[in-house]
This record gives structure tokens, C-alpha cells and sequence, in this order.
């Protein structure tokens, strides 16, 4: 879900719940970009807004799950942030631009988000920071399944 000053924009819930992880995320959101402690990837990213067909630049950081939106590296606070539970991250060619990074949520009510970074390089190392970050989130039950997917050697204690 997106969420920007406190709804989200598809189900325009607010998005203040008794939630640990939701209530670390809120607080991060409210700090300067460079105050967010052990960032799992920052830097800049482009966000095409398919309204007009056009790139918004932001300054980003990933952290616990959450893709956090500010203006600029000397922003006070977040403008928005996505949380990337249940989304997909996949590397796609986007017309003129050079390989993009596709978010593809868990379900079709949801919007999918793309994102460029400066170059090749910068992609890449977006790309592996967003899969290790949702990859870390799994819900429970997945990593249960995934953990009774493995051969028996594997599971052994």
C-alpha cells in the first residue's frame, strides 16, 4: 500500500494500527532520511507517474519492508512510503528508459509502482536490496511452507 499523510491510496484506511512493525514504520516516516538508522538500500530513485507519463525524482530508503518517499536528502520527514509486503520485484524494459523496477502487488486492487535509478548499476543494487527486504517479511505461514518444502536432510535438527 501506498500511503501518504496518513491514508492509504487505494483503500484510504489510515494506517495507524496496534501494530508493532506499523508503528516503527510511522515513526521512521516521520524522521529526516539520514536519522533512519541501518538503511537496507538509499539513495535516488525515479517514480513514473502514469497519470502523465512522467518521472518523479525522490530520494529513498528501505528499511524493514517499507520504501520510504522524501522530496529531497534534506526533507524532515517522509512524503510517503510503501509498504512492500506480498509484492514482487521484477526487472522490466520501459520504452526509452533503460530497465526498470517493476513492484507488482499481491492482488489486483493494488497498484503496481515503477522505479528507475540513475544508471544500470544503481538498478541492480536496488533490485537485490527490495527482494531481500520483502524476502525478510514473509508472513509466517510462508516461511512455514517454504520450511516443509525442503528435503528432510535440510530440516534436521
Amino acid at each position: 500500500l501506498l500511503v501518504q499523510d496518513g491514508y492509504s491510496d487505494d483503500s484510504f484506511v489510515p494506517y495507524l494500527q496496534n501494530h508493532v512493525w506499523e508503528d516503527v514504520t510511522l515513526h521512521n516516516s516521520s524522521l529526516p532520511p539520514l536519522a533512519i538508522k541501518h538503511p537496507e538500500c538509499l539513495g535516488l530513485l525515479h517514480q513514473l507517474d502514469r497519470s502523465t507519463d512522467t518521472w518523479i525524482q525522490h530520494y529513498c530508503i528501505l528499511k524493514d519492508g517499507c520504501l520510504y518517499f522524501y522530496a529531497s536528502i534534506r526533507s524532515t520527514q517522509a512524503s510517503g512510503g510503501l509498504y512492500l509486503q506480498g509484492y514482487r520485484v521484477n526487472e522490466q524494459t520501459f520504452s526509452y528508459k533503460q530497465s526498470v523496477i517493476e513492484l507488482k502487488p499481491p492482488s489486483e486492487e493494488l497498484k503496481t509502482f515503477y522505479f528507475c535509478a540513475e544508471n544500470e548499476t544503481e538498478n541492480q543494487r536496488w533490485i537485490t536490496a527490495l527482494k531481500m527486504s520483502i524476502k525478510k517479511w514473509l508472513p509466517l505461514h510462508q516461511a512455514i511452507q517454504d520450511f516443509m518444502n525442503r528435503p528432510l536432510e535440510e530440516t534436521r535438527m
